[in-house]
């Protein structure tokens, strides 16, 4: 497998590190040992996040092809965007935004707190369009980018969570390359690695960094979307391009992708019971925060496959904390009594 020979552009801090959730673990009857890796602070550039990660591959292209402005898509409350914003704010490129009305969810601050803050205090051109959620390359999106190229300017199309884009996926091949390293130190070998899935990226990255040891199965994904074919689709795809990409010297098949999708209900952004009991279960035992969109989904399904018996005892399990946090001051009064 091949990585290296593709530019990557530092953004993140280096490797992310590795936490045992030792409270959470004991709580839930101490069969299972949960550790986290903490990809969401993974970066000084506003909170950072998984889309930093990815990001870091995709500047090289950029910068290579004199672009002048990032444009990219998300909802409002999207961590996508807000990474992207840090980013261009940190090259010193113009950002354009289009941030769709992707959740059914009406807090009377949603749309001015959160990510869209912190996206227009770095000075990005926020525009909002009145669109639902979806996983493809979008109208709105494609419009924005014409609106750059007619002021003259030249953008860099980045697709919702680098998804769509050809190089989307490196970010977390490498992801799994520090794993393990991380484990040779650790001296803990992770028996599968729970993570959120929307647009596809994250997941597909790591099924083709964790093939190269006999692993891409034990990357467990626990769908989000609440569409999960599509989500399913798009994950395979990405990853047989990524294989391909970094010469992983075999195909990647249906029986690679694992996707939970008993935890994404009941809508995308809309968190479920279940969703808001894993925020403050883990908040409160381990001081570690998730969201209600990705975070708080794929913590959920960790921690109820554990109560089923899912992993055998005496398993290692690794949760990619993908990042997101900012977005619980959007979901505020669901909140107000912690």
């Amino acid at each position: 497998m091949n990585l290296q020979r593709f530019s990557r552009y530092p953004l993140t801090f280096g490797p992310t590190p590795i936490q045992p959730l030792k409270r959470l673990s004991a709580h839930l009857g101490g069969k299972v040992n949960l550790w986290a890796k903490r990809e969401d602070c993974n970066s000084g550039l506003a909170f950072g996040g998984n889309k930093t990660r990815k990001l870091e591959y995709l500047v090289p292209d950029a910068l290579e092809q004199g672009c002048d402005t990032l444009v990219s898509i998300g909802g409002i409350q999207s961590n996508q965007t807000r990474q992207v914003a840090a980013v261009a704010a940190h090259l010193g490129m113009k950002c354009v935004l289009v941030q769709e009305n992707w959740v059914n969810y009406s807090d009377a601050v949603y749309d001015r707190v959160g990510n869209i803050e912190l996206s227009r205090i770095m000075g990005a051109d926020v525009r909002l369009v009145p669109d639902g959620f979806d996983i493809g390359i979008r109208k709105s999106w494609e419009d924005a980018l014409a609106s750059v190229r007619e002021a003259g300017g030249k953008p860099y199309a980045i697709p919702a969570g680098c998804s769509e884009h050809r190089l989307g996926g490196l970010g977390f091949v490498g992801f799994a390359e520090e794993v393990r390293q991380q484990e040779a130190e650790l001296g803990v070998k992770f028996d599968y690695i729970v993570v959120c899935s929307v647009t596809g990226s994250t997941q597909a990255g790591m099924i083709v960094g964790f093939a190269a040891d006999g692993r891409a199965d034990r990357v467990i994904g626990i769908d989000a979307s609440a569409k999960p074919d599509a989500t399913r689709a798009q994950i395979l795809r990405i990853a047989k391009h990524t294989g391909e990409l970094v010469d992983l010297g075999r195909p990647i098949v249906d029986q690679d992708v694992v996707l939970d999708t008993r935890y994404g209900g009941p809508e995308y952004g809309l968190p479920n019971d279940g969703t808001l009991e894993a925020i403050r279960l883990t908040a409160r035992l381990e001081g570690m925060l998730t969201d209600p969109v990705y975070e708080g989904k794929s913590m959920h399904g960790m921690i109820d496959k554990v109560r089923l018996g899912e992993f055998p005892a005496g398993s290692n399990v690794l949760y990619a904390h993908l990042g997101g946090a900012p977005a619980l001051s959007a979901y505020s009064f669901i909140f107000r009594n912690g």
